[in-house]
């Protein structure tokens, strides 16, 4: 009964239902309370009321119909806006999650509820001893991989038993900080630079971890691959709309996984979102490096990114008669010559990708001459009605522009056109085997893109020019000092391109051990058949052969990010004005419009000449606004717009990171870049 007192008083009954495993206690109870106390003080209520002894300070209070947590203990139920009406749930904060990882394993570990799902990311890569955990994010499985998963189930006679590792005794998924040894600049190199194994001097730290030794081999080693039958039962986008569909479940970083719908045990996929992997060194980044390449292999198996079959076998020679050979053998432990680690570390200088506005170029390098080249190349201009029209010039590259000549007699006269580059798309069309070496330039211009391809003689030149124009594109001069290592890279990928049959590769007794279709894409293994597959691996393979572990999966990365569709996102979108949809390739650099039925791109954008950019919340559109007084608009179809919105602030964000910083995030700036006023 209430007491009279109480009936008169401003007090009201709030229903409360906690969350614990006592079978023999009520789990709803009543509470008389005044909107003036605080969230602190209904807990303390709370607890006195349930009378179990038990630690509860992981739990919170989550507002059921809001959808929100009631984490600022000191705010009153006034200022909370609880009234009677309200239904509060007591809850955990820390809950368990499973979650797939790039390489197709499942881990299941505790994971913040109640954080934002960018320090929620940032917790679990502690844990998994991942560096760098702003380049990842938490993303649901699409409806149409869920769809063919669930038909697998169901056709399969056997119950599917998933292997899943349990790392649920974390330090840091308890709420603790993880630690701070894994971060330090001066620590002791954690990881063989050239085996990815745990270095002895770490092995003490894994037996406090949850990451036992063991464990950690299943994260920074490569494992045997799945068989072609379980690849052909994966979902595997066909057109750019399939495509679109993959990108449209990235969490939003700014909210936590509660309040978007997560549930208790829920499986979610750890994925790198964004592709620029700052930073790597194999002596701390066995884990990364291993999940980079596992990312980037399963992308080319299933063709999410679309690769030539000359570049597949590649592909397959890294992983198939390397990778997954070393990884199984104990020979990666005898690989320890100074001079290889040298050079791994020489292949991550070429691996780093950074963006317009990140560190600038050497003041001396940019006061001194600007280089130029000058060569006889040959021009093709596709034409509708007729073949393609193929002549000689004598090209002139200056600056960030080309200009071509009749000859080189008449160089120093007006050029018979001037092509500039600046915000331009490079396509490679190269086929080592037919000694063909082409460049193909998108050059905006006001109704869309002028297509034109260079043509050089031999792969030097090719490496030269190709260099050249990627860096035009970007803005960047000849005398940038990226202009060298470029150069150097593009000449390793076609090295690895150019090989030649040796009759001892074929009868290798080697390729038999090995299923050669499981290193290859679908299209590939309707094409060829096994001995046929293997024979030509083997050919690949021998450019790759004498490759340490570390420095095979590095190549393979670097080759990754060489495809033309490396690091695009896609979208489905209908831009402002338009009465049709295109699709919309979110990259680290550039937007690019891109005609949904044929592929080809219309227009880029770089965000190096982005001046603004905002979010109309109520009608959901995106508006950009370049240089020149360039506006864009457009609504996004596939997926919510703030995924846009925070792809491209996140880029923006990651492009301010620098070396000379230690390495805490500036986690404000990454919110006000992404987060949007919904």
């Amino acid at each position: 009964m209430i007491s009279s007192a109480e009936y008169g008083s401003h007090t009201w009954e709030l229903l409360v239902t906690v969350d614990h495993q006592h079978e023999e206690v009520q789990k709803e109870f009543v509470l008389r309370v005044t909107g003036d106390l605080h969230i602190g003080g209904v807990m303390l209520k709370l607890v006195e009321q349930i009378k179990i002894p038990q630690d509860w300070s992981d739990y919170a209070l989550w507002w059921e119909q809001k959808k929100c947590w009631l984490l600022k203990t000191h705010w009153t139920l006034d200022k909370c806006g609880v009234q009677a009406d309200a239904k509060l749930f007591f809850t955990t904060q820390h809950k368990m999650l499973r979650l797939r990882l790039p390489n197709m394993k499942t881990v299941r570990l505790k994971v913040s509820f109640s954080s934002v799902v960018f320090k929620a990311v940032s917790d679990i890569c502690k844990i998994l001893n991942i560096r760098r955990s702003e380049e990842l994010s938490l993303l649901k499985q699409s409806e149409d991989a869920l769809k063919k998963k669930k038909k697998k189930d169901k056709n399969s006679k056997e119950p599917v038993t998933e292997d899943i590792l349990n790392l649920c005794d974390s330090p840091v998924s308890s709420g603790l900080s993880g630690s701070p040894g894994l971060y330090s600049k001066t620590m002791t190199p954690i990881y063989d630079p050239i085996s990815g194994t745990p270095a002895s001097s770490t092995i003490t730290w894994f037996s406090d971890s949850p990451l036992t030794e063991q464990n950690c081999s299943i994260l920074a080693l490569s494992h045997p691959n799945c068989s072609p039958e379980t690849l052909a039962e994966m979902y595997q986008p066909r057109t750019l709309a399939d495509k679109a569909k993959l990108n449209a479940g990235w969490l939003d970083s700014s909210r936590s996984l509660m309040e978007q719908g997560i549930l208790e045990d829920d499986q979610l996929l750890l994925r790198f979102k964004y592709y620029t992997f700052f930073d790597l060194n194999p002596k701390y980044d066995a884990v990364r490096i291993n999940q980079i390449y596992e990312q980037a292999r399963w992308a080319i198996l299933l063709e999410e990114i679309d690769c030539t079959e000359e570049e597949m076998l590649i592909f397959a020679a890294l992983q198939a008669y390397h990778v997954s050979k070393l990884s199984l053998s104990s020979e990666a432990q005898d690989f320890t010559c100074e001079s290889e680690v040298d050079e791994v570390e020489a292949a991550l200088s070429n691996l780093e990708v950074t963006l317009e506005g990140g560190n600038t170029s050497n003041i001396l390098e940019d006061i001194t001459d600007i280089p130029k080249l000058a060569d006889n190349l040959r021009l093709v201009r596709p034409r509708k009605l007729s073949l393609k029209a193929i002549k000689p010039y004598w090209f002139v590259f200056k600056d960030t522009s080309v200009s071509y000549f009749k000859n080189k007699e008449s160089a120093l006269g007006e050029p018979i056109e001037k092509l500039n580059l600046k915000g331009c798309e490079v396509v490679p069309d190269v086929n080592v085997a037919a000694k063909k070496f082409g460049i193909k330039l998108l050059i905006p211009v006001a109704d869309g893109m002028n297509e034109v391809y260079l043509r050089c003689e031999n792969e030097n030149q090719y490496a030269r020019w190709m260099a050249a124009c990627v860096l035009a594109s970007k803005g960047k001069t000849m005398a940038d000092s990226s202009y060298h290592p470029e150069v150097h890279k593009i000449l390793s990928f076609l090295k690895m391109k150019n090989w030649t049959m040796s009759p001892q590769a074929v009868s290798d007794p080697e390729s038999i051990d090995m299923k050669p279709e499981c290193f290859v894409s679908l299209r590939y293994t309707k094409k060829y058949k096994p001995k046929q597959l293997a024979a030509r691996i083997l050919e690949a393979h021998q450019n790759v052969s004498q490759m340490t572990l570390v420095e095979a999966k590095l190549r393979f990365i670097q080759a990754w990010q060489s495809l033309p569709e490396f690091g695009l996102s896609y979208y489905i979108v209908r831009f402002k004005g338009s009465k049709k949809d295109d699709v919309l390739g979110v990259s680290y650099n550039r937007l690019i419009r891109i005609d949904i039925a044929t592929g080809d791109p219309i227009t880029t954008w770089r965000f190096s000449n982005m001046k603004q950019w905002n979010v109309n919340w109520e009608i959901r559109q995106v508006a950009i606004e370049f240089d020149q007084n360039v506006f864009i608009a457009f609504t996004c179809l596939s997926a919510d717009c703030k995924i846009i919105h925070e792809y491209i602030g996140g880029y923006i964000f990651l492009s301010t990171r620098s070396k000379d910083q230690n390495e805490t995030l500036d986690e404000d700036l990454f919110h006000k870049l992404t987060g949007g006023q919904e």
